[in-house]
């Protein structure tokens, strides 16, 4: 496709059609105690899991599928009456020429009346960057825009610390295999007590992602983490905004 032709709008009213629709999960705050973000998580039209949405995924729909669930992922989060920030997922090898493919998602919250800064874009290092200095410009480019921008899945797939030397993130998510019995690893404690450090240095937030028991939530909490988002707290609900039990803090 020829980024210099591809206009967002185009995409937007493109013939390419997905079975499409979502789950949000909450993202905590441990101080306040208060929920500050839903993460959308794509999902079949009847709740079905990513593997039946990534099946209709190719190269050459990339683009289109990246511009249909940002749409989408407002659309429905205003639908449902949401408070707080949203949280949405992108591939940076989606984006072509980032002035460009964000002009959906400006639209989107136009229409929806969803603020801008409310908004967090998140890149998943588990999918290969293929140019870093490219998606440094997405960031950039994001961040002049008023969005929230974050590394996903940290430590679980490719470039781990490498990405934060290209550019700097508003926030990092731990993934969960550094999260899996954190209490009772001492590698993982050291490991994650210098990426804390690092970041500190850097101006990055950290969140734990992934968090499925009480003891990994106090290990991390005293450990200075105080975003979190997994199991423990609330699993994704499909269409609707979960809630999360006090008791859970």
């Amino acid at each position: 496709m020829d980024s210099t032709t591809t206009g967002c709008g185009q995409c937007r009213n493109n013939s390419v059609k997905f079975d499409l629709s979502f789950a949000f999960q909450p993202i905590v705050r441990a101080s306040t105690r208060q929920i500050v973000s839903y993460e959308a998580l794509a999902r079949g039209p009847a709740g079905e899991g990513f593997l039946f949405v990534k099946e209709q995924i190719n190269d050459s729909n990339l683009y289109h599928f990246d511009q249909s669930c940002r749409v989408k992922a407002i659309a429905l989060a205003t639908q449902l009456g949401i408070t707080t920030d949203l949280n949405i997922n992108f591939s940076p090898n989606a984006v072509y020429r980032p002035e460009l493919c964000i002009r959906t998602t400006l639209a989107a919250a136009r229409e929806y009346g969803f603020p801008l800064e409310r908004i967090h874009f998140e890149v998943t290092e588990s999918e290969e960057v293929r140019e870093k200095r490219h998606l440094a410009g997405i960031i950039e480019a994001y961040k002049k825009l008023g969005f929230t921008t974050a590394i996903d899945d940290f430590g679980a797939g490719y470039s781990g610390l490498n990405l934060l030397a290209e550019f700097q993130p508003d926030y990092i998510k731990i993934d969960r295999v550094l999260v899996d019995y954190i209490d009772e690893n001492p590698v993982k404690q050291a490991i994650i007590s210098g990426v804390l450090h690092t970041c500190k240095q850097l101006g990055i937030d950290v969140l734990a992602e992934g968090v499925e028991r009480r003891k990994e939530y106090e290990w991390l909490r005293s450990a200075g983490i105080d975003l979190f988002q997994g199991y423990y707290f609330a699993r994704p609900g499909f269409e609707c905004l979960p809630e999360v039990a006090d008791s859970s803090y």
